[in-house]
């Protein structure tokens, strides 16, 4: 048991998320804008120690057939090198869908666009890390 970092790795937006194992709940935590590596490494490595982080859950952008493509492959060449600069266990997990499903939910609460892109980021990863939490909860049950 421990506190789980879910990460929504974006080319311009990273989306953060947290979530207390023990609570079950994801909760958005913040969007870092991407200004390179060190910069990011430098973000998460402070949350990491803010909120005890035990694991780190990265959205994997499959294709909608599962495959491993170019963007996943570039999730996947990114978490390499993080892992370099934060020493925690990391986990991909399937995030497909999950940005478009928070875009739609926040068209339908007509929030404004502006607040969307501030808050996308934040929801998508709050998406990934709920999903992973949900799934290991019930093959835990």
């Amino acid at each position: 048991m421990g506190v789980l970092l879910g990460i929504d790795l974006g080319e311009k937006r990273i989306g953060t998320a947290i979530c207390d194992e023990r609570i079950s709940i994801a909760t958005p935590l913040k969007t870092i804008s991407f200004q390179g590596r060190k910069q990011l490494a430098h973000e998460l490595l402070k949350l990491v120690h803010e909120h005890h982080v035990t694991k780190m859950v990265v959205g994997l952008p499959r294709t909608l057939k599962g495959e491993i493509g170019p963007a996943a492959k570039k999730v996947m060449e990114w978490v390499e090198a993080l892992k370099l600069e934060i020493d925690r266990p990391w986990e991909f997990w399937d995030e497909r869908l999950s940005s478009r499903e928070v875009e739609r939910v926040l068209l339908e609460a007509d929030v404004s666009r502006a607040k969307r892109r501030e808050v996308r980021d934040q929801l998508a990863a709050q998406r990934i890390l709920q999903n992973y939490v949900d799934c290991h909860r019930k093959s835990t049950e």
